[in-house]
């Protein structure tokens, strides 16, 4: 009997071992004999700029500077300190190539018929990428980011840097070194598993030693320059990396230097969540966010479902905001434009991601984005107040046609009440309060108008235009 338990449990195993086999083959797994303690860096949701919506791979530095410049003087006082410059910066001329089977300006790297690179990265002798002088010219004498983060810092903000999970393809075919570690990047690298929409690295076998040494000496890299973000891509994009989102953690701590560590893309698994909050500040909840209605509709449902994990550095993160202007030169996606968003659609998206407390990143280009823009969702404090300081955020209720969330100011125990018409015509919504218990008279001020509308009692309403939004902050009357 006990011969045939042990067989049926076995067979069970293995069923499900090749059940899992396409989702979980390349996920590796890290010892877990030590836990490892997140640094506290975030007690309130991130908030500033980043390249990719408007930028894509080719910022460069004097861009860069004037973004910084432009946020130190406008923004900066509004809670917007993160200045982050996305992918590829260790790429001379990245997207410089015609590649018939990408779109336009796509960075992935030329490679010959056995997937060497033809293409040569910014990289060091212990197989760390490094930032392109012809780019970012002060990197220049082995200097990295640190003169740029030194910049940035100056201006009272802090500095960021996206980064791809693993190891320069490159490193792997130079069997290049590993400081720290007798193993080289080709005893550590995964050549099969590679990001499936950009090629340029290899994945990082956890188990393999030299994997943590060269982790930790990428951190170290980072925090020698300055870096105060971290945004590691193709890190839960399926299957859902473990080992490499540990190793991160671990080389955060061993750094000598707090960094947050924002995990991409998304959508992030909610079943790995408790993991997911142990290792990381902020994390993806949605697929690459781009600026129509269905992507902003979908939010509605992955906030919500993420909401009960919101807390001080743990924040689900409902990607970049596509306000203004985007996508210089026809990049990265779709034409050069102003947002497809209408300004009703602006309301949502602002009122839903502070009423969620997401991370607030800009991905418009701010020095081509018209001023009102900018005045309007950027600057409003009652607004971000919501995302920064208010608890208890969750959705109320939801149906095809509209939806409310709550919040609460922690201090006074007012309410915030957001309310959003999702449909395609304008409508009354109309929210009754004694749903939250809210019994009594409250005054109640229209967060967008800044302006107090009176006393409400059992109900409130507003008129709202087609997939617009607005938010009452309530008062009880004594």
């Amino acid at each position: 009997m006990k011969n045939k338990t042990f067989l049926s449990a076995a067979l069970a195993f293995f069923m499900l071992a090749g059940f899992n086999q396409t989702t979980q083959a390349i996920t590796p797994q890290m010892p877990s004999e030590e836990t490892v303690s997140k640094c506290k860096v975030a007690p309130t949701p991130p908030m500033g700029w980043n390249s990719f919506d408007a930028y894509d791979c080719r910022i460069n530095e004097q861009e860069f500077k004037a973004i910084v410049d432009y946020m130190a003087a406008n923004l900066k006082q509004h809670g917007w300190e993160y200045a982050v410059i996305d992918y590829c910066w260790f790429n001379d001329n990245p997207g410089g190539w015609n590649n018939p089977s990408k779109r336009y300006g796509h960075p992935d790297i030329r490679l010959d018929k056995d997937g060497k690179p033809l293409d040569v990265l910014c990289m060091d002798e212990y197989s760390r990428l490094i930032p392109s002088v012809k780019r970012f010219p002060s990197a220049a004498n082995g200097k990295g980011f640190k003169p740029l983060a030194d910049y940035v810092h100056s201006k009272g903000m802090k500095f960021g840097i996206h980064i791809m999970r693993g190891i320069a393809r490159q490193a792997y075919f130079q069997k290049s070194k590993i400081m720290g570690s007798k193993a080289t990047a080709y005893d550590i690298a995964e050549p099969f598993d590679t990001c499936n929409w950009c090629n340029n690295m290899y994945g990082v076998d956890a188990s393999k030693e030299g994997a943590q040494e060269y982790y930790n000496s990428i951190f170290k890299l980072y925090a020698e320059w300055g870096v105060d973000f971290i945004k590691a891509d193709d890190t839960m994009y399926p299957p859902y990396h473990k080992g490499e989102i540990e190793m991160m953690r671990k080389a955060i701590e061993n750094c000598g230097r707090p960094m947050v560590l924002s995990l991409s893309c998304g959508e992030a698994p909610l079943g790995r969540a408790e993991h997911i909050k142990k290792n990381a500040t902020m994390w993806r909840v949605s697929a690459d966010f781009w600026d129509n209605w269905e992507d902003l509709y979908h939010n509605f449902d992955l906030l919500n479902a993420w909401s009960s994990h919101i807390g001080e550095d743990s924040w689900p993160d409902a990607d970049m905001i596509p306000f203004g202007k985007l996508a210089l030169q026809n990049r990265p996606v779709g034409k050069e434009r102003m947002s497809r968003f209408t300004p009703e659609e602006y309301n949502t998206l602002m009122t839903l991601f502070c009423m969620a407390r997401s991370p607030l990143m800009i991905g418009a280009d701010l020095l081509s984005t018209p001023k009102e823009i900018i005045d309007k969702y950027f600057k409003n404090d009652e607004i971000l107040a919501i995302d920064q300081h208010s608890t208890d955020n969750r959705q109320v209720f939801k149906n095809k046609s509209y939806a409310i969330w709550t919040a609460t100011v922690p201090e006074t125990g007012e309410r915030y009440i957001a309310l959003f018409n999702l449909q395609d015509k304008p409508a009354t919504v109309t929210f009754n309060m004694e749903l939250e218990s809210l019994r009594g008279k409250y005054q109640a001020r229209d967060l967008w108008k800044k302006q107090n509308i009176g006393i409400v009692e059992g109900k409130l309403s507003a008129q709202l235009g087609a997939h617009d939004a607005t938010v009452f902050k309530l008062t009880k009357v004594k």
